[in-house]
């Protein structure tokens, strides 16, 4: 008898399934079959610095502040699982460096960097099968990031007050995210991590300046929330 009722219950809990399985809408079925598309994104982002020394007497604390992102998306299909995705977009935010190895008022210790970077990522997007109405997937590559804060070209450095960054960087991002397919659009939150290749750091014009002299390497590093809407 027992028997009899734990088959009954695992026949019903299959039929249950079975129907639940027949009353979900897939949205958007032939979307992942065109070749191109567009969207666009909003969100926001926290970034800093990663600061190596050519010595240990020499340190800068970074206070990030969030800030925001907002840019295009356009996605080629490569395969049903691969497509190829460019992302341009603008990324602004405000950091507060404290040169702690430097005594005086905040004159001399204390500088601001904002920065608003047009970002031109090209990525590469591994999508997993679609499962009813979501589609998780991972993107990676590399961007080219304008800086239009710099202030690489002003003949003023630390001395006059002036901290100096590059205009041209190149950075690579990493990340994850899932496409959830709703009845009017495709909504789709992605967190990344980015990370520059190149110094971005333009050094004093005297050599052993206290604030850049003894900096190795000076690159931004951040994450992004990003949510894409197609």
């Amino acid at each position: 008898m027992k028997k009899v009722i734990i088959i009954a219950i695992i026949a019903l809990s299959a039929c249950q399934l079975n129907a639940q399985k027949r009353d979900i809408v897939e949205y958007h079925q032939n979307w992942d079959k065109q070749k191109m598309f567009w969207g666009y994104y909003l969100g926001l982002n926290q970034k800093d610095y990663k600061i190596s020394y050519t010595d240990n007497n020499t340190h800068i604390a970074v206070t990030p502040a969030m800030g925001f992102n907002v840019g295009l998306i356009g996605d080629l299909r490569l395969h049903k699982n691969i497509s190829l995705r460019i992302e341009p977009g603008l990324s602004s935010n405000t950091k507060t460096l404290a040169f702690t190895h430097i005594a005086g008022g905040a004159k001399d210790s204390i500088r601001e960097v904002n920065s608003t970077y047009l970002r031109v990522p090209l990525l590469l997007k591994l999508n997993t099968d679609r499962y009813n109405n979501i589609r998780p997937y991972l993107i990676g590559g590399v961007s080219y990031d304008y800086n239009f804060s710099s202030n690489e070209d002003n003949p003023d450095d630390n001395y006059e007050g002036e901290f100096r960054m590059k205009k041209n960087n190149f950075t690579y991002e990493v990340g994850a995210g899932i496409d959830i397919y709703l009845p009017y659009f495709i909504f789709s939150p992605s967190i990344r991590g980015v990370f520059a290749i190149n110094n971005e750091l333009v050094k004093d014009n005297t050599p052993d300046s206290p604030w850049t002299g003894q900096v190795d390497y000076f690159g931004t590093r951040g994450i992004f929330l990003k949510l894409a809407f197609h």
